[in-house]
């Protein structure tokens, strides 16, 4: 059935008033205000970090929204099929969406607050989010050059750039920029594979024998299980590489692993180091793992995403020296470089191997006329094929302020996890467990009431205590495991949380773990 002609018009004038430029304007001022506002507060320490909920009352009332009557777009009297929004009614187009923006900044998790040490997810530089905002708006997308070229021009300046920081040598590596170091992963992994066993991509693995395999760091994050399961390796197939005492891989195991490996002639996909590993921050000593592998004919993947940004400061990069060395090396700017999620980076050593993790022929998107564009063309080295312009906020931010801020930002918050950690020393109620290389911290809350109980007590304590303190919106800090044990850590993901922020969270300790004990 055909529309008529009234109900066409009708759809034309909503959808022109949807796109009304004079209606952004007016909602994007308004926006700004309130976001401006929001960090003042949270960043004063007036506010809960985490606006705890449960999540069954919050889906409820987010469905409210959903089923609300909708503003009557495009509805005045006298408008025709190309009429916008009328002035009259931009000031409630802008009440209702300042109602919603409000709504949103109430309800969820405030990173900007200076007593998050949650999660390795920062505190992202606002300003980066308004170049975020410039390409959301505009849907500067990339997959082929000309779709997003200004796209993929930044994108490749901030790949050159990060990676000439890490170590690698201009003009002599390639990049790319994806959604997430979990993709960053499963792209260099899947690039090893596929260089590793030569027809991997074609034939699959069904006809090795042995079964080729993994080794991975023994506190690998979980990106890299998936990958093994994702690219038809299987989960049984990851060897873990042994730890020393500082939870670092070993290189001279990793030597007599990987001896041992060839001497069965098991096929290695790769090594898969980490810069940092999740539970403690720690760095495993790459130029050691370097000469193993290269020994051994083995692809060194690293996963730095948390870790690379170090590489900024003059007076923590030599935790991550040697990753220029790697085949591949993973690096999160929504991370130690506290960029708006997501923003992870893959570097690869050898140029040529940047078109390695993928064979397809899209007839319809690369154009045989132009070859040459095909270095620009992301699609052919990204699982994604329509990816966003995620550079924008790293590119806009260097741009006006300079390397030095993603320095300043390293140092301040490995510092203050510094001091934390000599604060725990000194207290006879608290365990640290690790002396913290970067800015994480674990450790136990150690009430006398509880010194001479039971472990299994003892460690439910630890997690029931970090469960009263995010629902009580005063800090948000996250359980771990070491050695199969629950611990509780923090990570320093805001540079604006201070020394006294961290005795704070000691004292909140103590505080709800009496209100716990009662």
């Amino acid at each position: 059935m055909s529309a008529s002609t009234q109900d066409l018009a009708a759809a034309r004038a909503r959808i022109a008033a949807a796109y009304d430029p004079a209606a952004l304007e007016s909602a994007g001022k308004t926006l700004v205000e309130t976001l401006a506002d929001h960090l003042r507060n949270v960043q004063s320490r007036r506010t809960n970090v985490l606006n705890w909920r449960p999540p069954k009352e919050l889906v409820r009332e987010s469905r409210g929204f959903l089923n609300s009557p909708p503003l009557p777009f495009g509805e005045g009297p006298g408008e025709d099929s190309a009429s916008a929004i009328s002035v009259d009614m931009i000031p409630t187009v802008v009440a209702r969406f300042n109602d919603v923006t409000r709504e949103i900044l109430a309800r969820g998790q405030n990173l900007h607050h200076p007593r998050y040490v949650g999660h390795q997810v920062p505190a992202p530089v606002p300003l980066a989010g308004l170049f975020d905002l410039v390409g959301s708006v505009t849907n500067q997308v990339m997959a082929i050059y000309e779709m997003g070229p200004w796209a993929t021009a930044v994108e490749h300046a901030v790949v050159d750039a990060v990676g000439e920081q890490l170590g690698f040598t201009a003009g002599t590596f390639a990049g790319l920029v994806t959604s997430g170091g979990t993709l960053a992963n499963l792209t260099g992994l899947l690039a090893a594979r596929n260089v590793s066993i030569g027809n991997s991509w074609s034939a699959g693995l069904s006809g090795c024998a042995p079964a080729p395999v993994l080794v991975a760091h023994a506190d690998a994050h979980y990106s890299v299980t998936r990958s093994a399961g994702i690219l038809g390796l299987g989960t049984d197939q990851i060897v873990p590489a042994a730890l020393d005492d500082r939870r670092r891989m070993d290189p001279n195991r990793l030597e007599a692993t990987l001896k041992d490996l060839r001497s069965r002639a098991v096929p290695i996909i790769a090594v898969s180091a980490a810069a940092c590993a999740t539970p403690i921050g720690a760095f495993d000593p790459v130029p050691e793992i370097v000469d193993v592998c290269q020994r051994h004919g083995v692809w060194l993947h690293v996963d730095a995403a948390h870790g690379g940004a170090l590489a900024f400061s003059p007076r923590y990069r030599q935790l991550v020296a040697g990753l220029e060395h790697a085949d591949t090396v993973v690096c999160d700017a929504h991370k130690m470089m506290f960029m708006p999620a997501l923003c992870a980076m893959l570097f690869y050593r050898n140029p040529a191997h940047r078109i390695a993790a993928f064979h397809q022929d899209a007839p319809y998107l690369f154009d045989p006329l132009v070859p040459e564009l095909a270095e620009y063309d992301s699609g052919v080295a990204n699982l994604e094929c329509t990816k966003r312009a995620a550079a924008f906020g790293v590119w806009g931010v260097w741009s006006l302020l300079g390397p030095q801020i993603f320095a300043d930002m390293v140092e301040v918050t490995i510092d203050t996890a510094r001091q934390f950690y000599e604060m725990l020393v000194a207290a006879e109620d608290f365990e640290p467990l690790h002396e913290p290389q970067c800015n994480i911290v674990a450790f136990r809350f150690r009430p006398a009431a509880l010194r001479d109980a039971p472990q299994a007590e003892f460690d439910t304590f630890q997690l029931q205590l970090r469960r009263r303190v995010i629902e009580s919106g005063e800090y948000y800090l996250v359980q771990s495991k070491i050695d199969g044990r629950p611990v509780l850590r923090t990570t320093i993901m805001n540079p604006l949380t201070t020394p006294d922020d961290m005795r704070g969270i000691m004292d909140c300790l103590r505080r709800r773990g009496r209100e716990l004990l009662r």
